[in-house]
């Protein structure tokens, strides 16, 4: 796998082919590998390419490349007086109500709200994302921009609604071992947190997750295979019907914010339960 050379990050990319639509989409993919020759950082090039001669727009965040800094502390808020006791909700708060927030995570803030899809493209470490994607969504995803005000709760209704999101990642582990009946668990309960708890409750229509499996053993065959498949999926990222989230304000929960009974198909239990049934 270290011989194929990835798509290089934000060039290269080819013209549009006869056909491409003429006003195309933005698409902003978040990518998290320490290493440019890796799996994920030829993946999420691919796709950048592949976005492009499609007629979209692209940005890409290589966190690795960018030096992102992981960890929220007060330099994360300028205007902060060291004085003052650090509460992170109501600081945050107050600077992305302001504008004064640190350049980093306004410029961050600027892509989300540019995109009409995000990607984040990273390898499964630890059941999670790797630090410093996490890292990305501590610092970016403020009070009153992520989470707060007056409509929170979300869930399907947020600062980014109206956007699309899919999450891209290769796992070591095969497939088997994350199915229903696998070790791991369904690799969709493994990333709800991510795909309800972050994409989804900030409004965002979250698609089928896309993962390349044996990411460790993958040879040139596999990887052309995954290219395939990733090129597919890639094709419908504004088509493709999302994961029926249940929507906090469509009637199905409670004020305590607990799911009403007999919602659900019988039998249903787990994160499914946060899933409309199918019709």
């Amino acid at each position: 796998m270290d011989s194929i050379e990835p798509t290089p990050l934000g060039t290269g990319a080819p013209r549009p082919p006869e056909g491409a639509p003429a006003s195309g989409r933005n698409v902003l993919i978040v990518t998290a590998h320490p290493e440019p020759r890796s799996l994920n950082a030829s993946l999420a090039g691919f796709a950048a390419a592949e976005l492009r001669a499609a007629g979209h727009e692209v940005r890409v965040s290589d966190l690795y490349a960018m030096k992102w800094k992981a960890g929220v502390d007060a330099d994360d808020f300028p205007a902060h007086d060291p004085a003052e006791r650090l509460d992170v909700m109501a600081v945050s708060g107050r600077a992305t109500r302001e504008g004064r927030l640190a350049a980093d995570i306004a410029a961050e803030q600027e892509k989300l709200l540019w995109a009409d899809a995000v990607i984040l493209q990273f390898p499964l470490w630890w059941f999670s994302v790797p630090a410093v994607l996490k890292g990305w969504i501590d610092r970016v995803f403020t009070y009153d921009f992520g989470y707060g005000g007056k409509d929170m709760p979300r869930y399907g209704d947020g600062t980014l609604a109206g956007r699309r999101a899919m999450l891209s990642l290769t796992v070591g582990a095969r497939e088997d071992a994350f199915s229903e009946r696998g070790i791991h668990g369904p690799l969709n309960d493994v990333l709800f947190p991510l795909q309800h708890g972050l994409l989804h409750y900030t409004g965002m229509e979250v698609l089928q997750p896309f993962a390349v499996w044996h990411a460790i053993g993958l040879g040139d065959e596999e990887y052309r295979a995954a290219r395939q498949a990733y090129r597919e999926r890639l094709r419908t990222l504004f088509t493709a019907p999302p994961i029926p989230f249940r929507p906090l304000h469509g009637g199905d929960y409670t004020r305590s914010l607990r799911l009403r009974p007999g919602r659900e198909e019988p039998g249903t239990g787990g994160f499914a339960l946060h899933l409309r049934p199918a019709r």
